[in-house]
């Protein structure tokens, strides 16, 4: 048995075990998250750096 091989019903069921768990209004803030980690990890594998932003403190 292939894990990769779902089924239609599989589908739903993790859908809606995923949806109990995050709520509706959770899973677009997860979703913005994972798409954020995905393109900087992309960014690091093309050595593509952001400058980073140093914190001035005035005394």
């Amino acid at each position: 048995m292939n894990i990769l091989m779902l089924g239609t019903w599989e589908i739903i069921i993790i859908v809606l075990v995923v949806l109990l768990l995050f709520g509706g209004k959770k899973i677009p803030e997860l979703m913005h998250g994972v798409g954020k980690g995905v393109k900087s990890f992309k960014d690091g594998m093309n050595g593509i750096e952001e400058p980073k932003k140093e914190d001035k403190k005035e005394d």
